[in-house]
C-alpha cells in the first residue's frame, strides 16, 4: 500500500462457524486501539454492494466472543460474481473511505476477495473461517474444534443407545469436500470405520469388516462418513449394509447444522483472536492479499489465491490409525 491506512471494513461470508464473533471483535477493538476507523459490512459481499455498511464501536462488539454464528450475518451473493457487481461494491467503500479490507470466511470467499482486490486495488486479509479445516496454510480454522467437539459430544450420546440395543449406527457429519471432523470425531468416539472424501471407500471392505465383526458377536459398531464421502451419505451407506446384512440392526443419524452452531470452544476463541488482531496489524504494514493462518503456533502468510487453490491434505498415518484402532 502506498498510504497509511486509516479505515478498514470487515465481514463475514460463506457458511457461518463458531468464533466468527470473537474474529470481529479482535479486529474491530484492535483497530480501534491503533487510531482507526471499522466498518462493518453485513451481509457479507451482498452488504457491499448494498451499501449495509455500517461503523463499529468497541461497545458494538460488547458480549458477542461467547456467541456462536456472526453478528455481520452472512450470505451467498450471486451478483457478486459479476463485474458490476463487485464495481458496485467497491464504489460503496470509496464512499466511505475504506481501505482495506478483513474477510472471515473460506476458500469460496477468498475467491471472491481475490479477484475484487485484483480488480480494484483493494487490499484483503483472509482468516480462514471454517468448519471443514480444509484451508492450507493453518493448523486451525476458526470454528473447526467447536464442529469437532459438537460431533463428538453427539455420537458420544449415540454410542449409548447403540450399546443399549446391540445396534449399528451410520452417522453423517459435515464435510462436503473434507473429511477432517468425520476423521477427528470418529477416532475421538472410537468408530469401527470412517468414511471420507480423501479417501475410496470400498464398500466391499466395509460389508466384510462388519460381517467379521458380527462373527466376533461385536455388535455395537459406529460408521462415521462425511456427507461428501465419494460413494454417497449415510443413507447410501446404509441401504447397501441393509441389502447385503438384513440380520443387522442398521439406523442412520445425520448430524447436520448443529455443528455449526453452538458457542466457541476455548480453542475457537483464542484462535479466532489471535488472527482478527494480525489481521488488522497486516493492514497497517501494507500486506496484501493474504490469507492468515497459524502454523506451529506462528503466525503465517499465505497468498490468498495459493489459498484458495491449495487444499489441506489429510496424512495417510491418519488413516492407518483408523484402521488399526477400529479392529
Amino acid at each position: 500500500m502506498d498510504k497509511k491506512v486509516t479505515k478498514i471494513g470487515v465481514l463475514t461470508s460463506g457458511g457461518d462457524s463458531p468464533g466468527m464473533n470473537a474474529a470481529i471483535r479482535a479486529v474491530v477493538r484492535t483497530g480501534l486501539y491503533n487510531n482507526l476507523e471499522v466498518f462493518g459490512i453485513t451481509r457479507g459481499y451482498m452488504g457491499m454492494i448494498d451499501d449495509d455498511i455500517v461503523p463499529m464501536h468497541s461497545r458494538s462488539v460488547a458480549n458477542i466472543i461467547q456467541r456462536g454464528g456472526t453478528i455481520l450475518k452472512s450470505a451467498r451473493c450471486k451478483e457478486f460474481y459479476e463485474f458490476e457487481g463487485r464495481k458496485k461494491a467497491y464504489e460503496n467503500l470509496r464512499k466511505h473511505g475504506i481501505e482495506g479490507l478483513v474477510v472471515i470466511g473460506g476458500d469460496g470467499s477468498f475467491r471472491g476477495a481475490q479477484k475484487f482486490a485484483t480488480e480494484f486495488d483493494i487490499p484483503c486479509i483472509g482468516l480462514p473461517g471454517t468448519i471443514d479445516k480444509d484451508m492450507a496454510g493453518t493448523d486451525f480454522t476458526i470454528g473447526f474444534d467447536t464442529a469437532v467437539n459438537t460431533a463428538v459430544e453427539a455420537i458420544d450420546k449415540i454410542r449409548d443407545t447403540a450399546d443399549a440395543h446391540d445396534r449399528l449406527f451410520i452417522i453423517e457429519v459435515m464435510g462436503r469436500d473434507s473429511g477432517y471432523i468425520a476423521l477427528h470425531s470418529g477416532i475421538a468416539t472410537g468408530a469401527e470405520n470412517i468414511l471420507i472424501p480423501e479417501a475410496k471407500t470400498n464398500i466391499e471392505d466395509l460389508i466384510a469388516s462388519l460381517e467379521d465383526k458380527q462373527r466376533r458377536k461385536k455388535l455395537v459398531n459406529l460408521i462415521v462418513v462425511a456427507e461428501g464421502d465419494e460413494f454417497g451419505g449415510a443413507e447410501e451407506v446404509a441401504k447397501v449394509v441393509r441389502q447385503r446384512l438384513p440380520d443387522m440392526d442398521t439406523r442412520v443419524c445425520i448430524l447436520g447444522h448443529i455443528q455449526r452452531g453452538g458457542s466457541p470452544s476455548c480453542i475457537d476463541r483464542l484462535v479466532a483472536s489471535r488472527l482478527g488482531y494480525a489481521a488488522v496489524e497486516a493492514l497497517m504494514e501494507g500486506r496484501h492479499n493474504v490469507m492468515i493462518g497459524i502454523i506451529n503456533n506462528k503466525l503465517h502468510y499465505t497468498p490468498l489465491d495459493l489459498a484458495v487453490k491449495a487444499k489441506q491434505k489429510i496424512d495417510k498415518e491418519w488413516l492407518k490409525i483408523v484402521k488399526i484402532l477400529a479392529s
